[in-house]
């Protein structure tokens, strides 16, 4: 427990007594009724049994921001990263700001946000490893890094961006609430630092003394209806009807008739000049993603082909190429591991990668490793069933095959459905995956039969399906191009693959139109030597379209400063040198290695007991 101080000042304690039944969405403020289990639980901090007294344990608590009140002094930023010992690369509770009009009415907002502890909490729902969980004592949020293996998607679908992927460690961690002090009646360590009275917390709802307003939202706050987070404001001096953000986001923030703020695109931030961006592309910490869904969907692709070749009898494939298809499926399987090895070697901690499985009952990412790991066992029973000619294999080989592809490809589209990433969150993007998997995925397969024999009627057949899934590709783009326009954030996104990335932007476009021009004549037309060029025209379209897709996406996260919390700034202090000095609080993102001997020390720790516990634990789904 946390030792109280004989001087501790009056205010640095909790202050509620009397407290509301519900929340402002309608939910419980009570956590547990009386007699649950969960309650008369000890939180076990730092291996201390003892249960806390407050009266609120088994109450929902938030903090209370006054935006009138804070100087952003950064008071409670340092609180924090000293009591958690934070690196000064990451920070618990940031403090940004947002400003509008110009001399001598200038205005500033300041803003400090941490971990709201939210009713609906898209980390823990999204985190593979179940490495977060909300606990009954103050409906406190709480992660365990030592759990998580690293692959950030918490970070992707929290609005607030309170989940922090430390790129030394490779693990995430987070604001834990305070809940040792919370446990002897103390309030959390910024809350109790502020020194301009503008931060506050109790049980939510309860507003402070000298306080009137419980507002959800305020400028430069994500849409609270993602996660109904327990955070409330005040903000009762007016601002001007445009306040912009000072890191290098094209966003700002638009006062409608109603008085609310809404996301909208500032283009004023950078040239309208059409660029490559080719380097950015490259270097993208996410290329590693962009490789394994692209890999998966074409070998996704090309599995089909061979088995509904082989299952509807496909002359003009199956009769002139039955001898290549042990070949083809090697290559399929190899293509396939790449793509599942770096998007391993991505992880923060690579060598616990089987603890993806752990969150079936939630994670959409949980559900895609399972999907794409059935759809690997199915190829390799295909494969085993063409090694040894057990025929009556084939079909159950088949069912496992399409079962792996119909859960993994749907998981794979679903777990970027992210509110909080509204470029993403349209149906475009299962456009664009299930059409790289038709076109690509048809190329790759003709491709491979060129040495074992290619007619002109499946040249024709290829080229039709491939087709298909560029024209459905293209319709996706074209209709995302309009429907994106409606958040600040898509805004932003689409200006800045227009101009950012312009050229590369036009150059996908144009291949995509000619590429399906190909197709036609292809069709008209067959031939050997086109059919095998076009193979790599969808290759780099595809590629390309893949790196800008994780390349421009925009979240919906909390603003920063001029230099704290701004990407643009740790862009230009990585190339510059700048990143060197601590001082800096930046570090450039890297990939790890696989620790062999930290996966040997867990198994030979693991009991035969407890890992039954986990696997049965897995397939109940929690």
């Amino acid at each position: 427990m946390w030792k109280v101080r004989s001087d501790e000042p009056k205010d640095a304690f909790l202050w509620d007594k009397q407290t509301k039944q519900t929340n402002c969405y309608g939910d419980a403020i009570e956590t547990t009724e009386a007699g649950d289990p969960l309650r008369n639980q000890s939180l076990n901090i730092n291996g201390d049994s003892s249960i806390g007294e407050n009266p609120n344990r088994y109450k929902q608590h938030g903090f209370y921001f006054n935006a009138d009140n804070c100087i952003g002094c950064h008071a409670c930023e340092s609180a924090c990263s000293e009591k958690n010992d934070v690196p000064d690369h990451i920070a618990f509770r940031s403090v940004g700001f947002v400003e509008g009009g110009s001399y001598p009415n200038y205005q500033r907002l300041n803003l400090s946000m941490a971990c709201n502890h939210c009713d609906d909490p898209v980390c823990l729902k999204g985190c593979p490893t179940r490495a977060y969980t909300k606990f009954a004592e103050y409906g406190a949020v709480l992660q365990d890094p030592d759990i998580c293996f690293g692959c950030g998607y918490c970070t992707w679908v929290c609005p607030y961006n309170a989940p922090q992927l430390d790129p030394v460690k490779g693990q995430v961690s987070k604001c834990n609430m305070c809940v040792d002090r919370l446990e002897v009646g103390l309030q959390p360590a910024c809350v109790a630092a502020c020194l301009g009275n503008a931060l506050d917390f109790g049980v939510v709802e309860s507003v402070p003394e000298n306080r009137d307003q419980a507002k959800i939202s305020i400028p430069g706050f994500p849409d609270p209806e993602i996660t109904h987070p327990n955070i409330r404001f005040q903000q009762t001096k007016d601002t001007q009807r445009d306040m912009v953000r000072p890191d290098g986001m094209p966003i700002k923030y638009h006062k409608q008739e109603d008085g609310e703020f809404k996301s909208v695109l500032d283009d004023t931030k950078h040239s309208h000049k059409k660029e490559w961006g080719i380097r950015t592309l490259i270097h993208s910490h996410e290329n590693a993603h962009a490789i394994f869904t692209l890999c998966v969907q074409t070998v996704m692709g090309a599995s089909l082909w061979l088995i509904m070749s082989d299952l509807f009898n496909i002359d003009s494939v199956v009769a002139t190429n039955v001898n290549g298809m042990t070949v083809i499926l090697a290559v399929l399987l190899v293509l396939l591991g790449y793509g599942l090895f770096k998007l391993n070697m991505h992880l923060g901690k690579p060598q616990f990668f089987y603890r993806g499985y752990y969150n079936l009952r939630l994670s959409p990412v949980s559900r895609e490793i399972l999907g794409v790991t059935i759809f690997f066992i199915g190829l390799m029973m295909i494969f085993a069933v063409y090694i040894t000619g057990l025929e009556f294999l084939t079909n159950i080989a088949y069912g496992v095959t399409i079962l792996g592809f119909a859960s993994g490809s749907y998981y794979m589209y679903k777990l970027y459905r992210i509110p909080a990433r509204p470029f993403w969150d349209h149906w475009q993007t299962g456009s664009a995956f299930y059409g790289t998997a038709l076109s690509l995925g048809s190329l790759l397969f003709g491709v491979l039969l060129l040495p074992f024999g290619l007619s002109d009627i499946a040249i024709s057949q290829i080229a039709s399906v491939t087709l298909f899934g560029l024209a459905f590709e293209s319709i996706g783009h074209v209709v995302h191009r309009k429907d994106v326009q409606k958040t600040g954030e898509g805004q932003a996104s689409y200006f800045e693959q227009v101009t950012t990335f312009g050229k590369t932007y036009q150059m996908r476009n144009s291949m995509l139109g000619i590429n399906m021009a190909i197709m036609i004549l292809l069709m008209i037309e067959p031939s050997t030597l086109l059919f095998a060029v076009s193979f790599v025209s969808v290759l780099v379209s595809a590629y390309l379209g893949r790196i800008l897709f994780y390349a421009i996406v925009i979240p919906t996260t909390m603003p920063g400063g001029f230099f704290w919390k701004n990407d643009k700034f740790k862009e230009h202090a990585i190339e510059t040198g700048l990143a060197d000095m601590p001082q800096m609080g930046i570090m450039a993102d890297r990939h790890h290695k696989f620790d062999v001997k930290a996966l040997v020390n867990v198994i030979k720790q693991t009991t035969f007991k407890e890992a039954f516990m986990q696997i049965k634990s897995i397939v109940r789904g929690g």
